[in-house]
């Protein structure tokens, strides 16, 4: 067998359930700032999912990888106890910057008159599972804010962030020519 040197990919460390924080300190696995800053990871991974799709729009792509390097700097602040939040560019300016991005969105399409089904083409789908996971890791930061100090902005940023990706899912229907699916309660099981 051929001997190579150990990959730092792992380092047996978070073997006990615990892992360390940007500070040092250790937590456990299934601690609530772990769960804050682990589910924004997954939402970014779904935004790269989505980014990664040739039927978005490259304007729309370009914010996608923004808002890709804003969920990495979101989850540095999460792992950094006792950090500023704009240290890592979770600031107002970044909340304007996304309500600036739904408003162009927003602006390309149809006002809505009723609430419609997380559906549709395939990337506008992936962009209705992006925003339910990003209502999840506004849940987990606004509970991760119960006990310890989180600058409201990455409340907002959050907030903000499922409003782009609802209207994002839309203007995606919108492109592949599917129609948004009102929502009826009489077609129920």
């Amino acid at each position: 067998m051929i001997q190579s040197k150990k990959s730092l990919l792992y380092t047996r460390t978070g073997d006990d359930g615990t892992t360390s924080l940007a500070n040092g300190t250790r937590t456990h696995k299934t601690s609530t700032r772990l769960e804050a800053y682990g589910t924004v990871d997954e939402l970014n991974s779904w935004l790269g999912v989505i980014a990664s799709r040739a039927s978005v729009p490259p304007e729309e792509a370009e914010c996608l990888n923004q808002l890709m390097n804003t969920m990495f700097n979101l989850g540095a602040y999460l792992a950094t106890p006792g950090s500023d939040a704009s240290a890592f560019g979770i600031t107002s300016d970044a909340i304007e910057n996304l309500e600036r991005n739904i408003d162009h969105v927003d602006s390309l399409l149809e006002p809505m008159h009723c609430f419609i089904l997380p559906a549709g083409a395939t990337t506008g789908a992936f962009a209705h599972v992006a925003r339910t996971v990003c209502r999840r890791a506004e849940r987990r930061v606004l509970a991760l804010a119960q006990t310890e100090d989180v600058d409201p902005h990455a409340i907002r940023l959050l907030n903000r962030l499922s409003d782009y990706l609802f209207a994002l899912a839309r203007l995606l229907n919108q492109q592949k020519g599917v129609a948004d699916i009102p929502w009826d309660k009489n077609r129920a099981l």
